[in-house]
C-alpha cells in the first residue's frame, strides 16, 4: 500500500478546535514532527482540512 510522509510546519495555536483534533488524530503534536501514514481516502480528507499546517511528501513502503 502507498504511504505518505506528513510533516507539521506550523503551530496549532490559534487554530480551530477541529483542526487541533485532526492534527492529533494524524499523530502530529508539534512543529517538525513527522509521521508516515497510509495513502487512503480517509487520511487524504484529514490532510485537506489542515493543509495550511503541514507538508506532504511521498513516504517509504513498509515491508
Amino acid at each position: 500500500m502507498a504511504r505518505i510522509m506528513v510533516t507539521q510546519v506550523k503551530s496549532t495555536i490559534g487554530t480551530k478546535p477541529v483542526h487541533r483534533k485532526t492534527m492529533k488524530a494524524l499523530g502530529l503534536a508539534g512543529i517538525g514532527r513527522q509521521t508516515n501514514l497510509p495513502d487512503t481516502a480517509d487520511v487524504r480528507g484529514m490532510l485537506a482540512r489542515v493543509t495550511h499546517l503541514i507538508t506532504v511528501e511521498p513516504g517509504e513502503e513498509l515491508a
